[in-house]
């Protein structure tokens, strides 16, 4: 059993009740974390010490902000070996997602690191004489990130990179499903040296995250918040934020399509679908929810898909070098099952898998001839589920891709480069891939949705714009013309 403390001004502390809350490992039901479960009041003090954290840590040199990224990026890949160790236990993840994350996530400390000196002046043309006009960004103050269980080293490093190469400080409210594992991304920043109070971290029980986040969120120095999880909940959290005018950046639930051509090439096609569907039991927001594919070579996609997903094994990824995992929780199971299980009553046909092996485990499952009739057409399975929709042209393709109220990820097979760019340019995503997984992130780029996938872009520049504050700053050099 793992343990978890909030990380507040640099300290691991109890929560000033005493409370703990227990996060249960998905197989066996056994406790994997005993987490402290912060009240609105520890928040407080997290945001507190965030808040006097901030002007030193705005008024470092961006040479050793940077410096100090880049320590924390090695301190977290060098704990590989325990983050593995503790997502097997907490979400499940099996040795391939946990290096993943890894991995990632310390690429998303060091190009944070490069992002250190964005923060600058420029000069502005004006027609007044006598007047130099200036644009400046400057830190915006603590920044509240809001991180889910689902990629948990990724995402909590992307929710508090960025804003600390800016100067910001920060308090990471961490996902109740995983503590442990956000704890020790908060602490590998601790370790590599940030001044106490720049990295804070609070744990809560389930039944205290809305008062949580409501406390954070209304706290003054709080000028900044970043979420990322369904749709559902971030339409709460921007309701907050909208009470106590805060600006929010919210990457929010996915339907990705990934369209296969007719003149696709339909082995890499198949490599990109199967990875994309069932990487982390389908359990992440840019999976592949759909894939639409052109008639004449369905059948041909069909029976490659099949027989690829029939090679990987859900299990106990502490039990064997299994591909995938088990899902979250029992309750997630018999959600995506019920998704199925509509499907099938509404002559969706069955492919490959189906089963759920025991509670929390379910097999990869392609679904053929999905129609709108079914509800795994139009909602988010967030499970090991690839649902083939059949269309008669390019057309169509695009016109099913845009069919959804989400907008995140899609991808586009095809050999003509420039006809899949033309069709990417075309479906309603905030990020689209052509001969790629619609799994696929780099650090730098600007990751985030359209429509009910959310707003705001996380990564490199477009993360800087969203992370500080852009003043304009005029000197005059000559007597103003007062009117009155």
């Amino acid at each position: 059993m793992f343990e978890a403390k909030l990380l507040i001004g640099g300290q691991a502390v109890a929560a000033r009740s005493g409370a703990t809350y227990e996060r249960h490992e998905p197989i066996t039901g056994r406790i994997a974390t005993r987490a402290a479960a912060a009240a609105p009041r520890d928040a407080i003090e997290a945001a507190n010490a965030a808040a006097a954290a901030f002007p030193a840590w705005s008024g470092a040199a961006p040479k050793s902000r940077a410096e100090l990224l880049n320590a924390a990026a090695d301190i977290l890949h060098g704990r590989s070996a325990e983050f593995r160790a503790v997502m097997a236990e907490e979400i499940g993840a099996s040795e391939a997602w946990s290096t993943f994350n890894c991995e990632l996530g310390s690429e998303i400390l060091r190009d944070a690191a490069t992002m250190t000196d964005r923060l600058g002046e420029t000069e502005f043309s004006t027609d007044k004489p006598g007047v130099k006009d200036f644009g400046i960004r400057q830190p915006a103050g603590v920044v509240l990130g809001i991180a889910p269980w689902n990629a948990p080293v990724v995402l909590a490093a992307r929710a508090i990179a960025v804003p600390l190469a800016c100067g910001n400080t920060t308090v990471l409210k961490a996902s109740e499903f995983c503590p442990k594992t956000h704890s020790l991304v908060a602490q590998s920043l601790i370790d590599a040296g940030l001044p106490q109070g720049a990295v804070n971290l609070i744990t809560n029980a389930p039944e205290a995250s809305h008062d949580v986040v409501e406390a954070l969120v209304a706290h003054d120095a709080v000028r900044r918040v970043n979420f990322t999880g369904s749709t559902r909940i971030g339409r709460t959290v921007a309701e907050i934020c909208a009470r106590h005018l805060k600006p929010c950046v919210l990457e929010l639930s996915g339907k990705a399509p990934l369209l296969v051509l007719a003149d696709a090439d339909l082995e890499e096609a198949v490599k990109a679908a199967a990875y994309g569907a069932f990487f982390n039991q389908g359990q992440v927001c840019i999976s592949t929810e759909r894939i639409v594919v052109e008639q004449t070579v369905a059948d041909t996609f069909l029976d490659m898909l099949a027989a690829r997903a029939a090679l990987m094994k859900a299990g106990d990824p502490r039990t064997g070098r299994h591909a995938l995992g088990p899902m979250i929780s029992r309750e997630a199971v018999v959600r995506v099952r019920g998704l199925v299980d509509d499907a099938l009553s509404k002559g969706a046909r069955l492919i490959v898998g189906g089963g759920n092996g025991d509670q929390t485990t379910m097999q990869p499952t392609v679904l053929d001839r999905v129609t709108p009739a079914m509800r795994i057409y139009y909602e988010e399975s967030f499970g090991p589920v690839a649902a083939v929709i059949r269309v008669e042209n390019i057309e169509e393709a695009i016109s099913v891709a845009n069919d959804t109220e989400y907008g995140l990820a899609a991808s586009v097979f095809s050999r003509d480069t420039a006809r899949a760019m033309a069709v990417a340019r075309r479906i309603e995503s905030g990020i689209c891939h052509i001969n790629a997984p619609t799994i696929h992130d780099e650090p730098q780029m600007p990751f985030g949705g359209m429509k009910a996938s959310g707003y705001g872009r996380f990564g490199g520049e477009a993360g800087v714009r969203e992370f500080t504050e852009l003043r304009w700053l005029s000197v005059h050099e000559t007597a103003y013309d007062y009117p009155i």
